[in-house]
Parts: structure tokens; C-alpha cells; sequence
């Protein structure tokens, strides 16, 4: 019968075989798993966007004028036909001291002018004055029979002459006055306040909101200048920049969810596909073919009433669809052989599971066979793992 001494030994032996075992056996590897589910699969094409009016209006001044300043401050609102600008006419320029003497110059040569017309008018009337009396005298001796008829027209034709100077005389005086008056102006001394300024008012086109008001105090303009912006909030489109290669799949009628404008998602359409692509280089430096893409919104106003123009929004385009499709996160498949695996939970160790995939977007993929819902899938992998190796589930 052994002693006590070799229980002993034969007690410590073993424990350090077990010690031994427990230190070289494989420890569960830490793994996140998920849930096979059943539901609606969409395949959407997700992309950045904006929003935009759709019919947005820029009222800039038709004339060159002075604008008074604005009241009117961006998200005012305002009724078609409403005045929202109002212009008054420039006022006259200042004269330095050289063109101030070259028009005293002028003034006095446009005054010598009206001197010397009137001079000219006089003298046509008395030549007149001579021709009426020579008709006069003609015509008596033509009567008696001492001149012949030819001498009397000859006489009556003088007078129309002299009458058609006399008009010529009066037209002539009457430039030279306006020269004079012209002449006479440019020595007016620049004024603000003109009394005979009439103000032009310039109308809203269309109902809504002020959008952006480019020149808030008075001011200076020339013709053609922006003053400000206007449109209706209520009629709102979403712009998205898609890849070509995206924007043929993007066809019109697609529903479209419209998320991350700081609200909650809203329902859009796709409307229309722009059909000339431009090229934009990303943030990485390379060139892409991309094509605008308008988006309808579908839910009332209501729902997005605080989204305003210009605002950044998250757009996701669902291509398909399809019900009743089983579902699985993509991050627990990877490639296996020629298709795809992953692997399932099997009480507390794994089992390689070979799949089939149909489609996939950002975040699920629609699993023809290989998984049916409610089984548990290890998601993201780690390389260590292996079919039928222990796993403990990492608690979130």
C-alpha cells in the first residue's frame, strides 16, 4: 500500500498536469455577434446633397441710381408686387476748377451764339419787311401794265424766300437758347436733393421670403446690380452630385430618404436626371465624371418646415427592394473559396458557415442561403478565429 508520501506525490504530479493543461489550452476568444433577421432588403445608393429652391429670384436695379437704404432683412416675408428696393436718380457729378472754366467758357460762347441768332433773326425780318414791300409795289405796276407777270412772280417768290430765312432765323435762335441752357446747367452745383428726383420702386416678382439681401444700406449702383434675393420656401428640391456609374441606376420615380438635414427623415423622389455630366475632382485629388440628380420632397411641408435653402443633407436612393429577404450585417461575412462565409454561433464554439449573397449596401446583405433568421452570426471576425473554436460573447 503506498504511504502518504507518495499520495502526496502523485496528488502534486497530477495537479501539475492539469496546471499544465489549463495553460496550453486554447482561451475563448472574445467576439460581437448579431442576429440573422428577416425583413425588407433595399439597395440604395447613398450620397451627399443640398437643397435649393426651386425657382429662386434675383432683383437687381435696371438703371444706374442711387438705392435708398434697405428695410427689408433676410427671412422677411413679402406678397408679389410688394416694393422691396426703391431708387432715386444719381446725383450730378462735382466740378473740379479746370471744367468749371471750360464751361463758363462754353456758357459765354453758347451766349454769344443766341446774340448773334438774334441778330440774324432781325435782319431776316427786315429783308422780309423789303421783299412784302417790293411785292406790294410790284403788284400795282403790274396792274397798270408797266411790269410784266414774270416780274410779279419773280417779287412773290422773294417774299416766300424771306419768309423760309425768317423760320430758319427762329430755329437757329432756338438751338443757340438750348445751348445756352445746357452750357449753363453744368455750372449747377452738385446737389442730393434734387427737387424733381423721382423715386422708382421695385417690385417682388413672386411670394415668399427674403433670401439674401446683398446691399442692406444706401448706396451707389450700376445698372445690373444684385440687390437681393427672394423665393418661396415652400417650394423645395434636394441637388445630388452621384458618380455616372450611380446616376443610371438613379431613375426617375425612385423613392428617396432624405436624413441628416438636423431633423428626422423625410420622403423624396427622384424627379430627374440631368443628361451632361461634369467633371470634379474629389478630396483625394481624382477626377470625377459626376451628374446632378433633382429630388422632389414627397411629405408635406410640415414635416420639414426648418429645412431652408442651402442646407446639407444625407441622401440614400433605393434602387430595389425586397420583401421578406433574409438579412445579415456585412461585417460578418468575408471571403471564403469563391463566395462569401461566416461564421455562426453554436452554443458556446463557431461553425464556418459558407454563404450565399444576393446583394448588399452600407450595412446589410441579403442572404439567399446558407443562414435562416434568428441565428447568431460573429460579427467582425478576428483572424485568430476558426470553425469550431470556443468563443465567449463581448458584452456591449
Amino acid at each position: 500500500m503506498p504511504s502518504k508520501t507518495t499520495w502526496g506525490l502523485i496528488a502534486a504530479a497530477t495537479a501539475a498536469a492539469l496546471a499544465l493543461a489549463w495553460a496550453f489550452s486554447p482561451r475563448a476568444i472574445d467576439v460581437e455577434v448579431a442576429t440573422v433577421t428577416q425583413g425588407r432588403f433595399e439597395q440604395f445608393i447613398e450620397e451627399d446633397g443640398r437643397t435649393r429652391l426651386k425657382e429662386r429670384y434675383t432683383i437687381s436695379a435696371p438703371v444706374a441710381a442711387r438705392l435708398l437704404r434697405m428695410t427689408l432683412r433676410e427671412g422677411d416675408p413679402v406678397i408679389a408686387g410688394d416694393t422691396v428696393a426703391v431708387l432715386t436718380p444719381l446725383m450730378s457729378p462735382m466740378v473740379d476748377e479746370r471744367s468749371r472754366r471750360e464751361a463758363k467758357a462754353r456758357l459765354k460762347a453758347a451766349t454769344a451764339g443766341v446774340e448773334r441768332a438774334t441778330a440774324r433773326m432781325q435782319r431776316t425780318e427786315v429783308s422780309l419787311q423789303e421783299a412784302w414791300l417790293e411785292l406790294q409795289r410790284t403788284g400795282q405796276l403790274a396792274g397798270e401794265g408797266f411790269v410784266s407777270p414774270a416780274r410779279l412772280d419773280t417779287t412773290r417768290l422773294a417774299v416766300t424766300a424771306a419768309r423760309r430765312e425768317l423760320d430758319i432765323a427762329n430755329a437757329e435762335r432756338e438751338v443757340a437758347r438750348q445751348e445756352q441752357a445746357q452750357a449753363s446747367v453744368a455750372l449747377m452745383p452738385a446737389t442730393a436733393n434734387a427737387k424733381d428726383a423721382r423715386p422708382f420702386a421695385l417690385p417682388s416678382p413672386v411670394s415668399g421670403v427674403v433670401l439674401r439681401v446683398a446691399l442692406p444700406s444706401e448706396a451707389t449702383i450700376a445698372a445690373g446690380a444684385a440687390l437681393l434675393d427672394v423665393g418661396d420656401p415652400a417650394r423645395m428640391e434636394v441637388v445630388c452630385e452621384l458618380l455616372t456609374a450611380d446616376a443610371v441606376q438613379a431613375q426617375p420615380g425612385h423613392r428617396v430618404v432624405i436624413e441628416r438635414w438636423g431633423g428626422p427623415p423625410v420622403e423624396g423622389r427622384v424627379r430627374r436626371v440631368e443628361p451632361a455630366a461634369f467633371t470634379k475632382v474629389s478630396a483625394l485629388g481624382i477626377e470625377e465624371q459626376r451628374v446632378n440628380v433633382l429630388i422632389d420632397i414627397a411629405d408635406p411641408t410640415e414635416a420639414w418646415q426648418a429645412m431652408g435653402d442651402g442646407f446639407r443633407v444625407g441622401v440614400r436612393i433605393v434602387t430595389d427592394s425586397i420583401e421578406q429577404a433574409v438579412q445579415v450585417p456585412v461585417g460578418a461575412l468575408f471571403p471564403y473559396g469563391e463566395g462569401m462565409a461566416a461564421y455562426r454561433l453554436d452554443g458556446r464554439r463557431v461553425r464556418l458557415q459558407a454563404v450565399d449573397v444576393a446583394a448588399r449596401n452600407a450595412t446589410t446583405a441579403w442572404v439567399r442561403e446558407g443562414l435562416v433568421p434568428s441565428q447568431v452570426v460573429v460579427v467582425y471576425p478576428p483572424a485568430s478565429l476558426a470553425d469550431g473554436r470556443n468563443v465567449r460573447v463581448r458584452t456591449p
